[in-house]
């Protein structure tokens, strides 16, 4: 039986807010489909202000490519890197191919499926905001007594306010399973025909919004009508066709009004409105089905599914604490929570800023999967985490090809990329390798959670041919009598010239570790294991140090990793932290960490810096620091009310989901313990400070 009370510990952090920030709305969503609010509980301000998030609607499916988007990327000239008797393309460099690089980075893109809002009879458009009145108009003219609350527990939205003088109230809940919302709108302004449902489609964008509203007359949509209470609208966008279906509650007598192209209207008799609304890909012309659910069905799937989420996974509570920050930490670990199931845990790896909104174009980059999901398999959520790791074996035929391309065995995954699993075109990006472990950290610590031989089959050839292409691309060094890597090669501290960079400290114990793990597989399911991975193991050079000093460097030839190369991510640090003891000096990593601290340009890191960090700490049993890492003050460390990891600073992040996947993977090893560690929540302070309740957690490695 639970020691926690988890519905108490999950709703003292509902979001509660009686008043608008457009820098943090809520959102609604099941992992494949999001729905972000603004302070009406829909989509019906039409504005998005410098800095804000915007309101958008979006699928795992929902991507579009413009007419002119080059097909395929057989035509790009790759800039050619000599590799010990391999001449390796890649394709990052533009020059004299600008438009055809730029085209396949932003070709396809995420967008916008259509804005559900509220109709204000009494307010009419603004011209800088083509979408909708802008929350300026309303609240300084009409709206006023704003309340909204996210019930985590059911994940319903509540939204209250009033319009001049009268009451109106909506509730928006998303469906687990479906691509669809629902809504129920009750206020006495529907009866008198003053407000009412308002319905826009754009035409999709690459840009963080995901939608254009200028360009009306190219695409495409049409209302049918199925009865009085249901509808659908086709919608036709060059090669993007979907269909939207609309239900109403049969007694709403719900009139529709088209104001213009993509625009309706619709009003009732009554003082409630409810209704249903479900995106699906199905070419137009198919039909959809009516939904069989209504407002209330829906609200009970979602409060099924959210409270199932929240007792089968593992809890942590700091209830009790004497460290004021207790709370603020908790609050951060639920809505992160939250967020990553509805924006990260689908069937696809996530952008960066999930469903909320395109961050490089809507494009998922594959090094930061591990940020976004890992956490999953520690917090006992691990059929989520598998939905999007089936992914790689639809894509693995790509990666094989990659790697035949590029001159090596096995498979190569991409790093930006899109459904389709092909690379995205970067000057940084095809260069990275540390996203080419994860596969085997992701099955490592699945076959902890269930050591079966099913577990090793399914996973057996992905695990295999990641660690394939890893032993083939480590370089005998015939001078030195070792294995290294790079160059060309760009680590996970990106602002290292690619064909300089020799042994980044954290690839090469990610390689070591991924390299001994895949031929524990072999010998688990007693297959013979290739002798080149056993030579790549023995053989992998040391980690480098930081000249005269005693800590790490950032790759063997970087001569001032902590003065002028000491910005971006201190990726050292996860050598002996995100990753268990190898080859590290521990003493050696605590110097290290201790650099950084008195060296690094703070404001540099990014959002998943600081977990990793503590990560490192906490290994090193400094406690109290690893507490401090997580709530360090940093522009890039800022969680706003709806919990949402702002990047300040950096306008196309204003949310940063890895930032809240990497605090839920620190605090579940800190409070669940790793492989040796001792005690209950090794990680927190054991003065008296901290007053840790956990339960449910799966030891990290």
């Amino acid at each position: 039986m639970s020691r926690i009370d988890r519905e108490a510990l999950v709703r003292r952090h509902n979001p509660v807010s009686r008043s608008w920030n457009p820098q943090a709305p809520l959102s609604v969503g099941n992992g494949d489909f999001a729905f972000t609010a603004d302070f009406t509980g829909l989509q019906t301000c039409g504005d998005h202000p410098a800095g804000s998030i915007p309101l958008c609607t979006m699928s795992q499916w929902g991507l579009h490519s413009y007419p002119e988007a080059p097909e395929n990327d057989n035509d790009l000239r790759l800039k050619e890197y000599q590799c010990v008797g391999r001449t390796v393309g890649y394709m990052s460099d533009s020059e004299g191919q600008e438009e055809l690089y730029n085209g396949l980075r932003v070709n396809p893109h995420r967008f916008h499926l259509g804005k559900i809002g509220l109709y204000f009879d009494s307010v009419t458009d603004h011209p800088d905001s083509p979408g909708g009145p802008s929350s300026e108009d309303l609240l300084e003219s009409h709206i006023t007594e704003v309340e909204q609350t996210l019930d985590l527990w059911t994940g319903q939205l509540h939204s209250r306010f009033h319009h001049d003088g009268q009451s109106v109230s909506v509730e928006t809940v998303c469906h687990p399973d479906k691509d669809m919302i629902a809504v129920r709108i009750e206020s006495p302004l529907l009866a008198e025909g003053e407000i009412g449902l308002d319905l826009r489609f754009p035409y999709a964008s690459h840009k963080m919004e995901g939608s254009d509203w200028s360009k009306n007359s190219l695409h495409s949509s049409t209302l049918n009508s199925r009865s009085t209470s249901s509808y659908l609208i086709e919608r036709i966008m060059d090669e993007s066709r979907y269909s939207v279906s609309l239900d109403f509650s049969p007694e709403g007598n719900v009139q529709p009004v088209q104001k213009a192209d993509h625009h309706w209207v619709f009003t009732t008799d009554r003082t409630v409105m409810e209704f249903t609304i479900c995106f699906s890909p199905v070419s137009p012309g198919a039909g959809v089905l009516k939904g069989s659910e209504d407002f209330q069905d829906t609200a009970d799937a979602s409060a099924l599914w959210w409270n199932r989420f929240w007792f089968v996974g593992a809890a942590v509570s700091f209830e009790g604490s004497r460290d004021k920050r207790a709370v603020e930490l908790e609050r951060r670990i639920i809505l992160s929570q939250y967020l990553l199931a509805i924006q990260s845990l689908g069937s696809l790896p996530p952008a960066e800023t999930g469903l909320t909104c395109n961050s490089w174009y809507g494009k998922f980059h594959l090094e930061m999967h591990v940020w976004h999901a890992l956490h999953g398999l520690l917090w006992n959520r691990a059929s989520l985490v598998e939905q999007s790791l089936s992914w790689y074996q639809d894509i693995l035929p790509g990666a094989r090809d990659r790697a035949v391309q590029q001159g090596y065995k096995g498979g190569r995954w991409p790093k930006m990329t899109d459904p389709s699993g092909k690379d995205s075109p970067s000057q940084i990006g095809t260069l990275l390798c540390w996203q080419q472990p994860h596969m085997i950290l992701f099955a490592e610590l699945l076959y902890r959670l269930n050591p079966t031989e099913k577990l090793l089959s399914d996973y057996g050839e992905r695990v295999f041919e990641t660690a394939a292409f890893m032993a083939d691309y480590a370089i005998w060094d015939e001078d030195t009598g070792r294995y290294v890597l790079g160059p060309p090669l760009i680590p996970a501290q990106e602002n290292h010239d690619p064909e300089e960079t020799l042994n980044p400290c954290f690839e090469l114990e990610y390689w070591r570790w991924g390299l001994k793990t895949a031929i524990e597989w072999k010998t688990r399911l007693g297959e013979a294991v290739p002798s080149r991975w056993e030579e790549v193991l023995a053989g992998l050079s040391s980690c480098p140090l930081d000249g005269k000093h005693q800590r790490y460097a950032a790759h063997e030839r970087c001569s001032d990793s902590f003065g002028r190369y000491g910005t971006d991510h201190p990726s050292m640090l996860l050598a002996y932290g995100f990753l268990p003891l190898q080859t590290v000096d521990p003493q050696i990593m605590s110097n290290s960490y201790d650099a950084v601290i008195d060296h690094w340009q703070m404001e540099t890191m990014w959002g998943w810096d600081f977990p990793s960090m503590a990560m490192t700490l906490a290994r090193l049993g400094r406690r109290k620091e690893a507490v401090d890492a997580l709530l360090m003050d940093g522009p890039k460390n800022l969680y706003l009310f709806n919990g949402h990891n702002r990047q300040e600073g950096h306008d196309a992040l204003p949310l940063y989901l890895p930032g809240n996947g990497a605090l839920l993977l620190a605090t579940a090893m800190m409070a669940g313990g790793w492989d040796g560690s001792e005690g209950h929540a090794p990680g927190f302070p054991d003065d008296g400070s901290w007053t840790v309740a956990c339960e449910g957690f799966a030891p990290y490695l």
